[in-house]
């Protein structure tokens, strides 16, 4: 029965393989051969078994840059075999030598005069495949760069164009809380960070505080997020009046570590309060307690709401007005009685009486 693994390689690049020997499972950190394009590749297993299988069943839209879209695609190739100690010999002798070959390239790209910056270079176990992972503001046109380079190592070449948070993770670094990068270390999946993480922690907006090496906004900000926001639901709003004992206080700040509350009052100024006392004073006084502003508040609302009382009034009684107007317009109007005419013929005509009236004959037009 085989079995799904996950093997990473160097920086951040994965891919999945089957592993069909039951009989010598294979472990995490273990060193294998695998498949790869157009030669094989040697890459350390990260997980295995049902771990693998579902990162695996999640698709390859996961993993970072430099992972194989044809591998994504296709079903998991199957692992060629373990890898001896000849095989991390090459594997060492391939990754000292990345660093001379990345030297070399940057010197192509300033002849070719290209704005791109080489981020670092890959050989591939068996160096028929050489990747350099660059990044750049704008598209650039590296046709001759390549012909040039390819010329020079006589194997494949890719160039692949990174961000900078791709670029960190592979190159890896020291951040500010003096451990080694995130991204580099141990978090293989890089999450989006937006500036609204901060606000809600209410941390300093000042790029130059919140970002990390890569000039993006640092990823540690997404841990404690969720905890942020549930402990402030317990905590009045900042800018907030709350009634207190004291009478109208002002919600200055919060201590949610500590379960503090700043307050400050026109009469009696600023202090400092328990969250459960506070919570206390305004259950016992918040329905008694009212200040100036409050009292003219509801003043004001309750003369509202009794013009709107009034206007409703007069609305319900006005179809009752109107019915009797006409009639007393009528008769005091010169116009009235004829207006009332039309209506008294048509009667007439109705019933077949004359009344004084001209009648069209059978011919329509002479009068009988």
């Amino acid at each position: 029965m085989s079995q799904t693994i996950e093997v990473r390689f160097k920086g951040t690049r994965k891919a999945y393989f089957t592993w069909a020997e039951a009989d010598a499972p294979l472990r995490v950190g273990d060193a294998v051969l695998v498949e790869a394009e157009r030669g094989r590749d040697l890459g350390r297993i990260t997980a295995v078994g049902d771990v693998a299988e579902k990162k695996c069943a999640g698709g390859c839209s996961g993993c970072a840059v430099g992972g194989d879209a044809t591998a994504a695609e296709s079903a998991p190739k199957p692992v060629v075999r373990r890898a001896t100690r000849e095989d991390l010999r090459v594997h060492d002798e391939n990754r000292r030598s990345e660093d001379d070959a990345r030297r070399k390239v940057i010197e192509r790209v300033r002849t070719h005069d290209l704005l791109m910056k080489v981020s670092d270079t890959e050989w591939q176990w068996d160096r028929n495949k050489l990747t350099i992972y660059f990044t750049a503001e704008k598209r650039v046109d590296f046709r001759a760069l390549v012909r040039d380079l390819a010329s020079l190592f006589r194997t494949r070449i890719e160039l692949r164009q990174i961000g900078v948070r791709d670029e960190a993770a592979r190159l890896s670094g020291v951040g500010r809380c003096g451990r080694e990068y995130c991204c580099s270390s141990w978090l293989k999946e890089l999450s989006p960070v937006n500036l609204g993480l901060a606000k809600d922690q209410h941390l300093s907006l000042n790029p130059s505080q919140i970002s990390g090496g890569c000039g993006r906004l640092l990823c540690c900000l997404k841990y404690e997020h969720e905890f942020y926001v549930t402990a402030r639901k317990r905590f009045p709003k900042e800018g907030k009046t709350v009634t207190t004992a004291r009478g109208a206080e002002k919600v200055i700040a919060v201590d949610i570590f500590r379960e503090r509350v700043f307050l400050r009052s026109e009469e009696h100024g600023p202090r400092i309060i328990a969250l459960v006392e506070l919570r206390d004073e305004v259950e016992a006084r918040g329905e008694v307690l009212m200040t100036a502003e409050t009292r003219s508040r509801l003043v004001a609302a309750e003369a509202g709401r009794v013009e709107q009382a009034a206007a409703a009034e007069s609305t319900a009684e006005g179809p009752d007005t109107e019915a009797e107007g006409p009639d007393a317009e009528a008769e005091a109007s010169p116009a009235g009685p004829a207006a009332a005419r039309p209506h008294r013929r048509r009667r007439r005509r109705r019933r077949g009486g004359g009344g004084g009236g001209e009648q069209a004959g059978p011919g329509g037009g002479e009068p009988g």
